[in-house]
């Protein structure tokens, strides 16, 4: 035992006199530097490009939806926050004439985001086929209702960015789904505007599709989410006071269509007390001993 020689280096007589201080040698070095304090929710402070906020579901430069319906993302889902129901577009066919949401054959009826659940692992992410999910930079997803916290299809959906089409509408001719896909589609075509024009004449998304097949307007690019702005103590108040983020999900414009509709008295209460209750009913069973559930029409 004499011959054992530590691999650490046997400090002097001054540094373990100052053993027992040396720790708070970070706290001094900290004392004396300028604090970093953020000023939220006052002054926002950019967060970095894949942060992992609130999802969006995506859609096509033509204005159909990427989703498809294949509650893949429900199935790899770990926290069994995610309930998707699928529905077939010949039904939507039918009904319109020729229209249809996204596509292929199906679309996703009803899609809902358990938030009071998700842990923003990102992994319905990666198992998404059609990069029709993705997440963004918004982190303010409190409220003060635990129903409120299951976000609905419309909450989640992007906007029709301008120049695109909203749906129902006809695919571009002479493609398919797997041109879709490839991003063979870059913008409306002439066929699809005269179809809506048809169909919806008073439809606000006409004119600035118009101007793109006319090509006065360039190309849509993909709806990107932003930050909101800096809130006054007042503003966010008054937003905590209207339910924490109704009416102000996406980036639609102040006073636009989706905006408005948003805003509309009882409008996300209807469309919760339609389709709510089945994520909602699985939240007040996170208290109990169950070790999982499972989500009605196969979503898992």
């Amino acid at each position: 035992m004499s011959d054992y020689q530590p691999l650490r280096p046997t400090k002097g007589p001054l540094g373990k006199l100052l053993a027992p201080v040396a720790g708070f040698g970070v706290t001094l070095g900290s004392m004396f530097r300028p604090t970093v304090t953020e000023q939220y929710p006052f002054e926002k402070v950019p967060t970095p490009r894949r942060y992992h906020g609130r999802h969006q579901l995506n859609r096509y430069a033509d204005g159909l939806e990427k989703c498809i319906g294949c509650e893949l993302c429900a199935w790899a889902c770990p926290a069994d926050a995610i309930y998707v129901e699928g529905a077939d577009n010949a039904d939507v066919l039918a009904e319109t004439g020729g229209g249809q949401v996204s596509p292929g054959e199906r679309y996703g009826r009803v899609y809902q985001i358990n938030y009071l659940r998700c842990i923003f692992c990102g992994l319905c992410v990666e198992a998404c086929p059609t990069r029709a999910l993705t997440m963004s930079n918004d982190y303010e997803l409190a409220g003060p209702t635990r129903a409120g916290m299951i976000y609905e299809k419309q909450d989640l959906l992007a906007p029709p960015a301008e120049g695109t089409l909203a749906t129902p509408h006809p695919m571009v001719e002479g493609t398919t789904d797997t041109d879709y896909y490839q991003g063979s589609v870059t913008a409306p075509t002439a066929e699809q505007v005269d179809w809506v024009r048809e169909h919806r004449p008073d439809d606000p998304t006409l004119e600035a599709a118009t101007a793109v097949v006319q090509g006065s307007r360039p190309a849509p690019q993909p709806t990107v989410h932003t930050l909101r702005p800096p809130a006054t103590k007042a503003t966010a108040t008054r937003e905590a006071a209207r339910g924490g983020h109704a009416g102000d999900r996406t980036t639609d414009a102040p006073g636009g269509p989706l905006s408005a509709a948003l805003d509309a008295p009882g409008s996300t209460a209807r469309a919760r007390a339609t389709v709510g209750p089945r994520l909602a009913a699985g939240s007040a069973r996170e208290g109990s001993t169950e070790t999982g559930s499972t989500h009605e029409g196969g979503a898992r």
